[in-house]
């Protein structure tokens, strides 16, 4: 755009009886030219800053007290409200759109990570809430979908996370009618580890839930395992991605592997950004590991200085299990898991 400004200065030679008037003709030109120019330059710089205004972890952007979102400097939003009202600078326009990337799951597997991980990008928009459009509220429909959405602007990737849709029934052809280019993204645990992260997370919620062991088997001494208990079912990765495979190509959904987002975060959420088909511009310098908690966390989250790992609620100390329940499940996994990783074409390398 600066470019813009550069090719207006041609020199002429002035007569000595040359008019005054035109020499002043000229400097009101030329003073007209470079302040349009400045603000030109102004206006882009403040939309290009825009693009920080919104991504509070909430559908809606924080105010504070001075009425501008927070995070953006007031120049910012009223630069942006300048261009949004100015319909002619419509690539500069950010708008409501309905996403073209969805993390549909897993529960438990490192998408709340993955999500914070992305949102480092400055092209992705995403959503810090998890609508539940898909499974929960479809009747609202895609009106109010879009309407949940940060605005974004042109070449930006708008996405959500919903863990639930990876093993919702219907979900499949309702992302599917919504669009079949959209890109879909599964982060992928070993299925043990994960149920017993979800089973402690239903503790946290429900103190006096019975065992682990007594949810986990229709009946304990013939050791027969509740395949239909929700921790233990949302492990059937084979199963449930046969079920998006049945709607969307095999292109357009990316597994990503919960045990390396936490061992090598800047390369598998580089993996992530080929997929969308974004400059690899989350890498290394991003993270730090933290041995506390003991996964990754940001030295620079977005909109702040401060470096930031997840909140309390993840990394909790999983409920101790016998080893013997554990072998159970894993020998209950391993014939789901090998057909997984054939779908997948990948072994994940799980027990």
């Amino acid at each position: 755009m600066a470019a813009l400004c550069t090719h207006h200065h041609h020199h002429h030679h002035h007569h000595p009886n040359a008019d005054l008037r035109r020499l002043f003709h000229r400097l009101t030109i030329a003073s007209s030219l470079s302040i349009l120019c400045f603000s030109l330059v102004y206006l882009v710089a403040g939309c290009c800053q825009s693009g920080l205004v919104e991504k509070s972890p909430d559908s809606k952007p924080t105010y504070e007290r001075n009425g501008h979102p927070a995070g953006a400097s007031g120049v910012a939003s009223a630069a942006q409200a300048g261009l949004e009202a100015n319909s002619s600078g419509k690539e500069w326009t950010a708008t409501r759109r309905l996403p073209q990337a969805l993390i549909i799951g897993v529960k438990k597997g490192g998408t709340r990570a993955l999500l914070e991980f992305l949102r480092l990008h400055p092209d992705i928009r995403a959503l810090g809430s998890e609508p539940h459009f898909f499974d929960r509220h479809y009747a609202r429909g895609l009106d109010w979908y879009r309407s949940m959405m940060p605005k974004a602007l042109d070449g930006q990737i708008v996405m959500e996370k919903t863990p639930r849709y990876f093993v919702t029934a219907e979900t499949p052809a309702r992302v599917r009618a919504m669009s079949q280019e959209v890109k879909l993204i599964v982060v992928v645990r070993d299925p043990v580890t994960r149920a017993i992260s979800d089973y402690t997370q239903i503790i946290s919620k429900t103190p006096d839930i019975a065992s682990f062991e007594s949810l986990a088997f229709k009946n304990r001494t013939a050791g027969q395992i509740d395949a239909q208990w929700s921790p233990l079912w949302i492990g059937l990765y084979a199963q449930h991605l046969e079920r998006w495979l049945a709607w969307f190509p095999r292109c357009q959904v990316h597994l990503v592997s919960g045990e390396r987002l936490i061992s090598d975060p800047a390369g598998e959420v580089g993996k992530v950004q080929d997929f969308l088909g974004l400059q690899r511009i989350v890498s290394d310098k991003h993270f730090y590991f933290n041995k506390t908690k003991g996964f990754p966390c940001l030295k620079k989250p977005e909109g702040s200085s401060k470096p930031h790992c997840l909140g309390k609620t993840k990394g909790r100390t999983h409920a101790p299990i016998h080893a013997d329940v554990l072998q159970k499940l894993r020998d209950f996994y391993r014939p789901h898991n090998r057909r997984f990783y054939q779908m997948a074409a990948q072994d994940f390398g799980w027990q």
